[in-house]
């Protein structure tokens, strides 16, 4: 199959539809979220003309266990451990031109994972009304974290402006929830078709949603990198997109920052995916590639690749 690129879908449900030919979205039963296996790699490069990254990229994993140590329950009627994992993926594109960018996206990850850490309950299992709450505390913090950029910029008049792109990516079974502000990006490969999850807060993106031009008019192109939406440096604090999706065994889910795709077409992108050995491999080519087509800009590239437990394949093929 030939891969191509669609915009974000726009289901009432944010679920990504588990196949291209018009079928509709469909809620996969949820494998334990410890028997999920991901590949996960990830590469960042200064590019060909800056002299500093001002990206950053964080990858952490939240468990949560029990272990029978003793009982004299009899054998088999209590299982010997339960386990939960969540995997959570982040960059953030420190704001070029700005002052400190660097600082801004390095600042950003940081309180992210403050604010995580001092949640006092954390959602390890997944319904509507929790999927809710998840959603809701994803937004809350990239408002926390502006304010803190804001703040921080008050005081230090050498940071003055300093800003930063960010996309978030939370997965937990088949569960993904990805939280999105500025023009890095989320995409996600499922068999062989690659989706973008985001939209980019951009004037180019508002020009082409209204209509006035198209994506590859040279008065589009001029106006990609000026943003509508970011941390800490827009006049007004924005709301970020937060988003759910359902992953499928097989899945390959792509975080980058722009100065992949301002360099590298949809196809190529996809293609990279489709054929690479290993997510290391898959990496390694993404950046060589915008390296090779310019590099004027950092680039980073987070990759995860999920493989579901035996049951769920099997049932997954037969949709």
């Amino acid at each position: 199959m030939t891969a191509t690129s669609k915009g974000p879908e726009q289901t009432d449900n944010a679920v990504l539809p588990v196949e291209s030919d018009g079928l509709e979205p469909v809620k996969i039963e949820s494998p334990a979220s410890s028997l999920v296996a991901i590949e996960l790699a990830v590469k960042s490069h200064e590019g060909n003309v800056r002299l500093t990254n001002e990206d950053h990229y964080l990858v952490v994993r939240a468990e949560r266990s029990l272990n029978t140590v003793q009982s004299n329950l009899p054998e088999g009627a209590l299982k010997p451990s339960f386990h939960e994992t969540a995997f959570g993926m982040a960059i953030a594109d420190g704001i070029g031109g700005m002052p400190a960018g660097g600082v801004a996206s390095r600042m950003a990850l940081r309180k992210l994972v403050d604010l995580v850490v001092k949640t006092p309950d954390w959602v390890m299992r997944m319904d509507r009304r929790k999927a809710n709450t998840v959603m809701r505390r994803m937004a809350n913090r990239f408002r926390q974290i502006d304010i803190t950029l804001r703040r921080h910029s008050e005081r230090d008049p050498r940071l003055a402006g300093m800003g930063t792109t960010m996309t978030v990516a939370c997965s937990l079974g088949s569960d993904l929830f990805v939280g999105h502000i500025g023009d890095s990006r989320a995409y996600l490969i499922r068999r062989d078709e690659l989706h973008q999850l985001t939209r980019d807060h951009t004037v180019a993106q508002r020009m082409i949603d209204a209509k006035v031009a198209g994506e590859q008019d040279d008065s589009v192109r001029g106006f990609r990198r000026v943003l509508t939406a970011a941390l800490g440096s827009t006049s007004q604090p924005s709301d970020p997109d937060v988003l759910r999706f359902y992953l499928r065994d097989g899945d390959q889910l792509l975080l980058c920052t722009d100065g992949l795709t301002e360099h590298v077409d949809s196809e190529t992108i996809a293609s990279i995916l489709r054929h690479s050995e290993t997510a290391e491999d898959a990496c390694k080519a993404l950046v060589g590639e915008a390296l090779n087509r310019g590099g004027v800009d950092n680039v980073t590239v987070l990759l995860a690749r999920y493989r579901f437990p035996k049951a769920e394949r099997a049932a997954d093929t037969k949709r």
